[in-house]
């Protein structure tokens, strides 16, 4: 059983420890139904539909939204989106996916849309209704979010988006898309908004669907001249880098959260093989090494658990921006989440790389994570920048 002494540490208060042991019941006694069915991760578009479903019926779906929108909270609360995150990622991949792409596709809308836009999507993303999807990534924007080229343009009838998105989580299944485009504004980032579109616009194509290690659905998306109402532009006009920054700010720490459920899972796996497995008359846990490699799987752990409830806890307690402490939780719970698995497939020897054990999963599932919502590379390039910026004000 996963530790869970890290619920009495002071980041976080009562609701977060009743919420961290009703979803953990929750999850135990419905996920296995549907992410254990025997075509769960083949087909995992149904899956996916299945959990968001799922989660919007236990009521798990309602942290992603504000309470004037169906919502727990007046606002997102981090530490709650972390925990869920946490939960869900120990007992299904796929179940995370599902909640945190709930939560990242509609962010844009929590933060900036209209009155109009909020009304009309949040209340279906809290009950499962809708599903969301963040449209951010291109062909040759990436990391470098300043380099977008798909376009958005005025004409009589309102706006028109026109361009090419790939790696779009959900796309395919969803039900619309936050789409982030160049509208002139001015050169590199001042020159990007945002928009909200129904998956069913005219001039929207599922151009490709991409196949990765961990099945998740993913999806190429072209736009021509797809017409977007005025009242779906998400915050002002050149403010889409700013809004796609905040609304990372806000879920970039949940995916260390999610790395820190893979990682706990592999631990509890460890642990439990170790005792067990037999190896030269005595338990495999009897080893030196064993107990040097379990140590060091804990003590990431515990660090990984520190750095995100701390950015958690930092945004819930009212800063504006947490850039730096949410790159430092996903950076470091990432990297560490993916040494910890490595660790403990090791300790599994061949059965470690056999499909269908839980350590050949988690190792497949944690690799992305590393690369989505801003690469480790990219994190310490804007914690060092966060850090000179800082020294210069001094």
């Amino acid at each position: 059983m996963a530790d869970k002494s890290f619920l009495n540490w002071p980041f976080l208060e009562d609701q977060h420890r009743k919420l961290a042991a009703e979803l953990d019941a929750w999850a135990t006694d419905t996920l296995p139904a549907i992410v254990d069915a025997p075509d769960a991760h083949t087909n995992v578009d149904d899956t996916c539909r299945r959990l968001v479903k799922a989660l919007g019926a236990g009521g798990w779906l309602r942290y992603a939204v504000p309470a004037e929108y169906g919502g727990i909270t007046d606002t997102l609360d981090v530490r709650s989106l972390c925990l869920i995150r946490e939960t869900l990622a120990r007992h299904s991949g796929l179940a995370d996916f599902a909640f945190a792409m709930q939560g990242l596709g509609s962010g844009a809308i929590s933060l900036a849309g209209s009155e109009e836009a909020k009304r009309h999507y949040l209340p279906a993303v809290a009950t499962g209704e809708k599903i969301a999807a963040f449209a951010l990534t291109e062909p040759d924007a990436g990391s470098d979010v300043a380099a977008i080229s798909s376009t958005l343009t005025e004409n009589t009838a309102g706006l028109a988006l026109t361009g090419e998105k790939t790696y779009i989580s959900n796309g395919g299944i969803a039900d619309f898309y936050c789409v982030f485009a160049r509208s002139g504004e001015a050169a590199g980032a001042r020159g990007l908004s945002a928009v909200v579109m129904d998956a069913d616009t005219p001039g929207l194509t599922i151009a490709e669907r991409i196949d990765v290690m961990a099945p998740h659905p993913l999806a190429r998306l072209e736009f021509e001249n797809c017409a977007v109402a005025a009242s779906n532009l998400l915050g002002e006009r050149g403010a889409g880098f700013k809004i796609a920054m905040a609304t990372l700010d806000i879920f970039r720490s949940t995916v260390g959260a999610a790395a820190l459920g893979f990682a706990r899972r592999a631990l509890d796996e460890a642990l439990n093989h170790t005792r067990s497995r037999q190896l030269f008359g005595a338990p495999l846990s009897d080893l030196p090494i064993t107990q040097e490699r379990l140590a060091e799987m804990a003590l990431d752990i515990d660090a990984s658990a520190l750095l995100i409830y701390r950015a958690a806890w930092t945004k819930d307690s009212g800063a504006d921006r947490v850039t730096r402490e949410a790159a430092m939780a996903k950076l470091f719970a990432t990297d560490q989440a993916q040494s910890v698995i490595d660790k403990a497939l090791q300790m599994f020897g061949g059965l470690g790389v056999t499909k269908g054990v839980k350590v050949e999963e988690l190792y497949r599932e944690i690799r992305a994570l590393r690369i989505y919502e801003g690469a480790s590379e990219v994190q310490k390039l804007v914690i060092a920048r966060q850090l000179l910026n800082s020294h210069r004000t001094q």
